[in-house]
């Protein structure tokens, strides 16, 4: 077999895993896309993709991870989130994997509502702080997801044209 074509199946492999990774937390998701679209450029000698398609990818993926921080961070703040709450999220999240989507779904919720809740805080407030925490966290993957659709568009048409 051909490396040119080990690389662009290394490149495909990385941009699927950097896909999921967009849902899963414990991926970094565009940062892996981006590295697929950058090995996939190398592997034909940026004939087809050149540098500043890439630069432009490359700020799109940093922006990506300041979305995500910001979304996360904006959703939490907004409804007063404590440092527990915001932990909780994260641990609620990592054990969502084990449960598949539904898991992803509910564990940052569920993770946020018991880290107010050990922050002392009333059922109704944690309640509260826990959708907000959510719904930051959907709408960071939501942002990512067309953040990622625009780079791989972006990608073909500089591959196509």
């Amino acid at each position: 077999m051909d490396m040119q074509v080990l690389w662009y199946v290394l490149a495909a492999v990385l941009a699927l895993i950097g896909l999921a990774g967009i849902v899963l937390p414990a991926l970094p998701g565009l940062p892996l896309v981006f590295a697929g679209m950058a090995i996939a450029a190398w592997a034909d000698g940026f004939e087809q993709v050149g540098g500043i398609t890439l630069a432009v990818l490359g700020v799109l993926t940093v922006i990506s991870l300041g979305v995500d921080l910001m979304a996360t961070a904006l959703g939490a703040k907004r409804v007063g989130a404590s440092r527990l709450a915001i932990i909780g999220a994260v641990a609620g999240t990592f054990a969502g994997l084990f449960l598949g989507v539904i898991g992803l779904l509910i564990g940052p919720f569920v993770g946020a509502l018991i880290g107010e809740l050990l922050h002392g805080r009333q059922v109704r407030q944690a309640t509260k702080v826990g959708f907000g925490t959510w719904l930051g966290i959907l709408l960071g993957v939501v942002l990512k997801l067309g953040l990622a659709f625009a780079m791989l568009g972006l990608f073909a048409l500089a591959w196509i044209y």
